[in-house]
């Protein structure tokens, strides 16, 4: 296999007119000239004299590997996706999508991300913008040698939609990146806002009248301000938790395993300024989730809400108007127009001082009377790629948290991260408007305050300039909470978070008393989060079954493929004593269902989500059916073991394990999961381990039954999976990317990582010139050319 790929990367290299090299990066007068060396399974690492020519290697390598998936980026961001993709059936979001994105090209909000000095907070740095310069001009580049015809993936091979890029398309791509838990997830909502009883004029293919607003509705009705299809468990572990004393990291983000979200590996060095390794989001130009030296660090998504809603009270007989002190202001209209297949669609939206007016039917409706608008503070976040720049260059978890203070940029996201002296920490230092407890009881109004109260939803008085966000003296910028107001925690044993709030990061000292908005406190937590904090201080105690005490990278890495579904460890006795004293149930749809055979397999489940468990998938749809119902309260003073009976008496949980079977009707109860489960490539099926947070699984794995068959493919889930230590002599551990560095299929990269995870295997670290040189299937070569 190593000789296979050594070879198959030669051979990329000759296709592409490349040279295959051994010797330094070569200067290349005033143009871009970066050395790349790729590794096992594709991943390159980087080296280059500055930030454009880094730039220019990240761009080309991304688009070697992943040129059709950035491409169609570049098309959201232009507003094309229905010109090029349609607008029936599934793809009507297109034209959604297009208005939204339209609006953002009209208002020049990119270009005004650029605006201001180039410090890193009030605008980019020339640093960073170097970076999409050089990334737009490495893409470009293997485009033009390549050729949109000769491409060899078939999912963009001779499309018209394939073009050359500019810096301005990144920047759009990164603002919808920032505000993804914001504008972007209302954007149906703000399209379908339309001010009542005054009919638009039609133009051809014009969208009249206010529109259903389900995914709007869906983020208002979730439980925190999470994006939807994205998540994390992540560990930092101190010197306290490890056996060398060094600080390690987990870094075990779920994210989709197809489309834009896809993260590629790299490692990125400029000699003596930026030495990083990890991984970046696609058509993103640094890491993001990684390492250097001294300091490592991953993400979570956090709970908190990434904006504010203003309610507006209208001025009687216009409802474009609205009160601000007692005095009217106009709502600024903005008609934007689109192409489709059809023809034009045109729709007129609507902002505010606040920002955009949003409309959620049944919640948040636009009346004679009334109206909604939000305030989103990523919409001006123009600080994150220096932010992420920042946490590179770090040489210890003060560095990092100074970086995080000064610019404040994570945009939805917690940081968890150790350095190599031992300390871990945790901080949600995300962008998080500023909705302190004074605020919300003088601006909330009453009939809101429940909303506010159970999920962080801060609906705020928008007549009165006092209830404004205002600003914060130790914030980045106006309208965010301050570094006072976020909760961080430093400690040398462990900090931790599964997606749930900031509270139990660690239960000896949790963080409690912060602002409604950024996450609940002192309630119930996900099975996850409770296996989590089990699986270290089990490791700790070595009573998880473990040789030796503390965590090294090899047991962290068993640990978090052990694959324990907590929930079956809580209830499944339960459970199969209750089926098997009354075997017949009714279903929710009133159908009688023979549970003995489900019976038979919960009963000799491993309680683990392995790819030769079998009946994991009977609990796994028990659980997403509402079956784990407890008879025990949560108990704040006992978080991690309550709840944790199974309500047997309930009879909602034998109509869940009655629905479970109906569901599965026509797939073995006893399957192996390695047989039901798995991920495509090309004819291959490639067993996939892992399971549902439902069931309480750590390594998370999001599919979708198909009847008869099983889960023929994974949606999100574990995506990027690294343990490292940060030891005297450098970095080690062990890392992988679970969907493989490249989704062409014609790629020798496309699916190797992706079966070396099914057998939980792993990519070794390689930062150091010693790691990296003892790859017995290094490749180097050189990308360069002339700057216009």
């Amino acid at each position: 296999m190593r000789r296979l790929t050594a070879a198959a990367t030669a051979a990329i290299l000759v296709a592409a007119g490349l040279t295959a090299t051994t010797s330094p990066a070569a200067a290349h007068g005033d143009g871009y000239s970066a050395l790349i060396q790729r590794a096992s399974y594709g991943v390159p690492h980087i080296t280059a004299r500055d930030f454009a020519s880094l730039g220019y290697g990240v761009g080309h390598v991304q688009a070697e590997d992943n040129i059709c998936t950035i491409a169609e980026t570049i098309v959201t961001v232009r507003a094309q996706r229905a010109r090029w993709f349609g607008t029936t059936g599934e793809a009507a979001a297109n034209v959604t999508s297009d208005l939204f994105q339209q609006k953002v090209i009209d208002d020049q909000v990119a270009e005004r991300l650029l605006t201001g000095p180039r410090d890193g907070v009030h605008s980019p740095s020339n640093e960073v913008r170097d970076l999409l310069r050089g990334f737009a001009a490495g893409y470009n580049a293997h485009l033009r040698r390549t050729g949109a015809a000769h491409l060899t993936d078939p999912a963009c091979a001779g499309k018209p939609w394939v073009q050359p890029i500019t810096e301005l398309d990144l920047w759009r791509a990164y603002w919808t990146n920032m505000v993804r838990a914001g504008s972007a997830a209302l954007a149906d909502g703000i399209v379908a806002a339309a001010p009542p009883g005054r009919p638009a004029p039609v133009r051809p293919g014009e969208i009249t009248g206010q529109l259903p607003a389900p995914e709007a509705a869906a983020l208002v009705a979730a439980a925190d301000g999470a994006p939807a299809g994205v998540g994390s468990n992540a560990y930092a572990l101190g010197r306290d938790a490890t056996a060398s004393g060094a600080g390690m990291v987990l870094a075990n983000p779920h994210f989709p395993w197809d489309g834009p979200d896809r993260f590629y590996r790299m490692h990125l060095k400029i000699p003596g300024r930026y030495d990083t390794e990890g991984v970046a989001l696609l058509g993103d130009p640094l890491i993001q989730i990684g390492h250097n030296g001294r300091v490592a660090w991953s993400h979570t998504v956090s709970t908190a809400r990434r904006f504010a809603w203003h309610k507006l009270t209208l001025v009687p007989g216009d409802p474009t108007s609205y009160l601000h002190d007692g005095k009217p202001r106009k709502m600024t209209a903005r008609t934007v127009t689109v192409q489709t297949p059809d023809g034009p669609v045109s729709r007129t939206l609507y902002d505010t001082h606040f920002g955009p007016v949003v409309v959620v039917p049944g919640r948040f409706d636009w009346t004679a009377d009334t109206a909604y608008a939000i305030s989103d503070p990523n919409a001006a976040n123009n600080r994150a790629f220096d932010g992420w720049l920042a946490m590179g260059r770090a040489r210890s978890v003060a560095d990092l948290r100074a970086a995080l203070d000064r610019r404040q940029f994570l945009p939805w996201v917690n940081v968890i991260a150790a350095d190599s002296a031992g300390q871990a920490l945790y901080a949600d230092h995300s962008v998080v408007p500023r909705v302190t407890d004074d605020l919300a009881a003088a601006c909330i109004p009453a009939a809101f305050r429940d909303l506010y109260a159970g999920s962080g939803q801060a609906v705020l008085d928008g007549s009165r300039s006092a209830c404004e966000l205002g600003r914060d003296r130790d914030a980045a910028v106006p309208g965010i909470l301050g570094p006072a107001h976020l909760p961080t925690l430093v400690r040398g044993d462990y900090v931790t978070n599964s997606n749930d709030s900031h509270w139990l990061a660690n239960p000896a000292q949790p963080l409690e008393g912060f602002p409604r908005i950024i996450g609940n406190e002192r309630t119930e937590r996900s099975l996850r989060t409770r296996l989590g904090v089990h699986q270290v201080r089990q490791r700790l105690a070595s009573t998880d079954g473990l040789p030796g005490t503390r965590f090294t990278t090899a047991n962290l890495w068993t640990v978090t493929l052990g694959n324990r579904a907590y929930g079956g460890e809580l209830v499944r006795d339960d459970l199969v004593r209750s089926c098997t004293a009354d075997p017949i149930a009714t279903a929710s749809g009133g159908t009688r269902v023979d549970l003995t055979a489900a019976c038979t397999a919960l009963r000799g489940w491993d309680l683990r989500v392995d790819l030769d468990s079998r009946g994991s998938h009977v609990f796994t749809e028990f659980a997403r059916a509402g079956g784990l119902r407890f008879a025990d309260r949560f108990d704040p003073a006992k978080p991690l073991t309550t709840p944790s009976r199974l309500a047997v008496d309930d009879p909602r949980v034998r109509t869940a394990l009655a629905d479970a079977v109906q569901l599965l009707d026509g797939i073995p109860l006893d399957a192996r999961l390695g047989d039901i489960q798995t991920e495509p490539r090309g004819a291959e099926r490639i067993p996939i381990h892992g399971g549902w947070p439902e069931a309480g699984v750590f390594n998370m794995t999001i599919n979708v039954v198909e009847p008869g068959v099983g889960y023929p493919k994974v949606v999100h889930g574990t995506s990027f999976l690294m343990a490292v230590e940060l030891g005297k002599s450098g970095p080690s551990g062990r890392q992988i990317l679970t969907y493989s560095q490249s989704a062409n299929p014609n790629s020798p990269w496309y699916a190797d990582q992706t079966r070396l995870y099914s057998g939980k295997g792993w990519d070794t670290v390689k930062f150091t010139e010693r790691q990296l040189k003892a790859d017995p299937n290094l490749v180097t070569y050189r990308v360069g050319e002339r700057r216009s």
